[in-house]
């Protein structure tokens, strides 16, 4: 091997390790792997840069304005009030109408906004209908996947392999090419959480006939006033005598936990007691006289009614990452108080004070409806819930507007497709997009002052930086030594057993990485095993672009399953269980189909 081999080896190691550790932002850790190609002469300087040039790139950059157009526009909020069911029905036909319309936008929008949009307005639903919003927001991300996987647009790692396949100076994909496969998946999977979701997805069953859910439990931290009446009541079945509708999670006493019914709990002036109850429990909390929530004291000028109850999942740009709760203070920067912090799924009760803070903490706030005002279109965050009826200022004619734009923009594209077909001519997809970016900021839907914070830059460095590394592979040799390897074990199974194997590379990689990073390393690889076999590529070519996208089994592949992990309180085990089988699904899928609708 060469020393250029050597290094891309060393370089694939260090990725690796870096996304499981979580070491820095993904793309500081692709960026540092394309610089250090280019330190070596493994890469030009222009080979670098190159990736920041390419148009699917700039693409999916001015899609994220034409998310925000729709997000500020309220349209979402407003289709979601019209399809969501107004009664309950079986599991089997309230999913369909929740992911299809999911689906339908994710083929020509990002996925990530459109989950973060939705989440919050399905979380509110769910409550209303007494559901638990755990059997919903898995199936609201995996929609979303769906989606993506239809269209070239639809996700951005559709974009990284289309750029790649141009690079390397074959035809790239058409809008609905992928659709050919992608479609068969959405419908299979459809299928699959229609008829399992209601017993694989955590939660509470849904049963038509019976009584509703029990809803979303909300957690608060109660301390006992001075001279309380509730000195030394007596916790029975996780209830106390003058806490109506509240059940005793746990009691924190001299740093231990006391759960009730494993020892007798008499209340005592110091506790702190853990409770639990619906959301319109916190107005009766704010105005009981025998307990307190924990850190009112410094809203204690507020008057309760004028008290809001928030969900934020931090994101990679809250500038506080890795202090503690007690090095930043919620107070001081947001004027709120915090009352939990979820990770991972599990509430946080152990010295929370001593807690860093990371990407994705789920984190339970108190403060007034200026914090809605002021930071609920941050970047810094995501805002998961907020205790008030869904509604929107824009007035109709902005909705009208927005859903004009939106479906002039797919439509344009579509005719785009179809021309080019009949008559050779064809505008880059970029040229609609940005018009309809430019619409939302023309006609005053999208604010001009702060349009750039709806571009995720870390996406866009990701992007780029991964078409530098997979030159970097194809100049170091490294794809031959693979790619020659690689058949000679499996030449006896033929082009099939090899595009199942880059399947499986590619998905493997895009759980411990990113969908972007994983198509980017293993495009080379596939393009010198088409090459030495004497087949077409483009085969290999597909099964990379939808193994890429399709990220079930774990949160950490597609950075919506990690949002919704977030808000949702889901563990690893939770997407364990329910995409395991959707990624079986898709792989066998794959593996039939796409030599059937691309020969080799």
């Amino acid at each position: 091997m060469t020393f250029e081999a050597w290094i891309v080896l060393a370089v694939f190691l260090f990725l690796v390790v870096a996304f499981l550790t979580e070491a820095m932002r993904p793309g500081l850790i692709l960026l540092s792997a394309a610089v250090v190609f280019m330190a070596t002469g493994i890469i030009t300087d222009q080979e670098l840069i190159a990736g920041f040039s390419n148009d699917g790139l700039i693409t999916i950059a001015v899609l994220f304005l034409v998310n925000e157009g729709i997000k500020q526009s309220g349209l979402m909020a407003r289709l979601a009030k019209a399809y969501l069911p107004h009664k309950r029905n079986p599991m089997a036909f309230m999913l369909p109408r929740l992911m299809l319309p999911v689906a339908f936008f994710s083929a020509f929008l990002n996925n990530l906004p459109i989950v973060v949009n939705f989440a919050p307005i399905l979380i509110r639903w769910a409550e209303i209908m007494k559901l638990s919003y755990k059997k919903f927001l898995i199936p609201l991300s995996f929609a979303a996947t769906f989606g993506g996987m239809c269209t070239l647009i639809g996700t951005s790692s559709n974009l990284v392999v289309h750029g790649l396949i141009l690079e390397s100076g074959k035809a790239g994909f058409h809008l609905f090419e992928l659709g050919k496969i992608g479609l068969f998946i959405s419908i299979f999977g459809l299928i699959y959480m229609s008829v399992f979701g209601n017993w694989l997805l955590p939660g509470e069953k849904i049963k038509f006939a019976n009584k509703p859910s029990e809803g979303k439990d909300y957690y608060y931290n109660l301390q006992l006033t001075e001279g309380s009446q509730l000195i030394g009541k007596e916790v029975i079945n996780n209830k106390v005598e003058g806490l109506a509708g509240l059940k005793v999670h746990s009691v924190a006493r001299n740093n231990k936990i006391l759960i009730p019914g494993k020892t007798n709990i008499k209340l005592l002036r110091n506790d702190d007691i853990l409770v639990t109850g619906s959301s319109g429990t916190l107005n009766n909390i704010l105005v009981h006289k025998e307990v307190k929530l924990k850190g009112m004291e410094y809203l204690g000028h507020v008057k309760p009614e004028n008290l809001k109850q928030y969900e934020v999942v931090l994101s990679p740009r809250f500038p506080w990452l890795g202090q503690t709760v007690t090095e930043f203070s919620f107070f001081d920067q947001f004027n709120a108080v915090v009352l939990a912090i979820h990770r991972n799924g599990e509430r946080i009760t152990d010295n929370l004070n001593n807690l860093k803070l990371k990407v994705g903490d789920n984190v339970v706030l108190l403060s007034t409806e200026n914090f809605f005002e002021t930071w609920g279109s941050s970047q810094m965050f995501y805002l998961v819930n907020y205790l008030r009826n869904l509604h929107h200022d824009k007035g109709t004619r902005v909705k009208w507007l927005a859903l004009i734009i939106l479906l002039a923009m797919v439509a344009a594209i579509v005719i785009n497709e179809i021309v080019s077909y009949g008559f050779g001519m064809r505008l880059n997809i970029f040229f609609y997009v940005a018009f309809a970016a430019l619409l939302f900021i023309w006609l005053k839907i999208l604010p001009q002052q702060n349009y750039t914070k709806s571009v995720s830059w870390d996406m866009i460095i990701s992007i780029a930086s991964a078409f530098a590394i997979s030159k970097g592979i194809q100049n170091s040799g490294v794809a031959n030594l693979l790619a020659a390897d690689a058949i000679s074990i499996v030449r006896s199974i033929g082009p099939v057993g090899v595009l199942a194997i880059i399947w499986l590379i590619t998905s493997v990689l895009t759980e411990i990485m990113t969908n972007n990073a994983a198509v980017a390393l293993v495009f080379p690889i596939a393009a010198m095993a088409a090459q030495l076999l004497g087949v077409d590529s483009r085969p290999f070519f597909v099964a990379i672009a939808i193994a890429g996208a399709s990220s079930f089994v774990t949160a950490r592949g597609y950075r919506s399953n990690l949002i919704i992990k977030a808000i949702g309180k889901y563990s690893a085990a939770d997407f364990l269980r329910i995409g395991t089988p959707m990624q079986i699904i898709a792989f066998i899928l794959s593996v039939l189909l796409i030599p059937y609708f691309w020969p080799f």
